[in-house]
């Protein structure tokens, strides 16, 4: 079983991606804001994080690069899931260390299958 750490402020999307996560077998760390997800990956080491741009306090983009230059969590797979799909942001998410970009809204199925190919590509 995997722990994947989820940081999205919109509730409703936080509670479906905690429910498709848990049923496919994964532990879910859920936390509502981009502080705090830095602070939790920092703490509990997840096993990959999904990340949302737009969030209080810190952003998603900000999380994964300040994730990328700690030696902890700098090899933790990312995935930013977000509203942004402009090719700039998509762009600057990966130009800040993000391992895949999914734009909402998602299919399911699709979601599952990166997280998938994010934790078996993962570094152990």
């Amino acid at each position: 079983m995997s722990t994947v750490l989820v940081a999205e402020d919109d509730l409703a999307i936080r509670e479906l991606l905690t429910f498709l996560l848990d049923t496919s077998g994964h532990q879910v760390i859920a936390c509502a804001d981009g502080g705090t997800a830095l602070d939790t990956a920092r703490r509990e080491h997840p096993d990959l994080a999904i990340l949302d741009v737009s969030m209080p306090g810190i952003n998603g983009i900000e999380v994964c690069r300040a994730l990328r230059e700690t030696a902890d969590t700098e090899l933790m797979p990312v995935l930013i899931l977000t509203s942004h799909g402009q090719w700039l942001d998509v762009s600057t998410g990966f130009d800040a260390g993000a391992d895949d970009y999914l734009v909402k809204p998602f299919e399911p199925s699709v979601l599952l299958e990166r997280i998938e190919t994010l934790l078996s590509d993962a570094p152990d």
